[in-house]
């Protein structure tokens, strides 16, 4: 999918010098909150999260749940910005424990937070309203393409010559291929197959065989919680539990 700021960093700080002392669950993990595990994400981003009832909800709530429960705590998602999210301010200034919000795997990401084991595969695709001269990728080059800030789509949209407008979140980018403001947008499969869903007038004209692979990510040194999760990640692929999920929220069948 989204680097910081150095105000986003600075205030990040200030809000974990003025927050809780902390906790430890009952196998010894540090956690920043007294019997929760805070996670970071950023809706709406459906349907990895997104908001329903005033509650976030959406594939890494349910994983963030699980892992939750397998520590014997409660999770709390935490709304925040992706770019905080990606860059590993939110992590690493303690903004929160796990971060879980639709996040690609990269090299660059890597540099600056441990990622746990993938739970989906996904690739890139270009969207645009019916009608659209745009048949494919091919005729990104030139065109108005809306990205969401910081993403893979971004990339791969400046990459083919686009004229990339960067959006805060995924709500604003449907709005604006919908509104005429862009002339196609450029995303993971998995999300915007979900605008599908809302929008007969859109469709997915090109999928763009990338390879990625969506996982959880920790601070860096947080090397105790990246187990405990990856543990808890594998036993929902053993025992269904994640295909259920991916059925669920991704159509996929397994």
């Amino acid at each position: 999918m989204k680097k910081a700021p150095f105000a986003l960093a600075a205030a990040a700080l200030m809000l974990t010098a003025c927050g809780s002392s902390g906790g430890t669950t009952e196998s010894g993990i540090s956690l920043i909150a007294e019997g929760k595990l805070t996670v970071c994400t950023n809706p709406p981003y459906a349907p990895f999260e997104y908001e329903e009832n005033g509650k976030i909800v959406g594939l890494d709530a349910d994983i963030a749940a699980a892992i939750a429960e397998d520590l014997g705590v409660t999770s709390e998602m935490f709304s925040t910005s992706f770019e905080g999210i990606q860059s590993g301010v939110a992590l690493s200034s303690g903004q929160c424990d796990l971060a879980l919000s639709g996040i690609t795997i990269t090299e660059e990401r890597k540099s600056v937070m441990n990622f746990t084991e993938a739970y989906v595969d996904d690739n890139l695709a270009v969207l645009v309203p019916s009608g659209s001269s745009i048949t494919g990728a091919a005729d990104l080059s030139g065109a108005k393409v809306g990205v969401q800030q910081a993403t893979s789509g971004e990339k791969y949209a400046q990459d083919a010559g686009a004229n990339t407008v960067q959006y805060e979140d995924n709500g604003l980018l449907l709005q604006a291929v919908q509104t005429g403001q862009v002339d196609a947008v450029v995303g993971n499969i998995t999300v915007l197959s979900e605008m599908l869903t809302s929008d007969e007038t859109l469709t997915v004209v090109e999928e763009i065989e990338t390879g990625e692979q969506i996982a959880g990510a920790v601070a860096t040194e947080n090397s105790d919680l990246l187990e405990a999760a990856n543990k808890t990640l594998a036993a929902m692929e053993e025992d269904g539990r994640m295909a259920d999920l991916r059925e669920k929220y991704l159509g996929i069948s397994e």
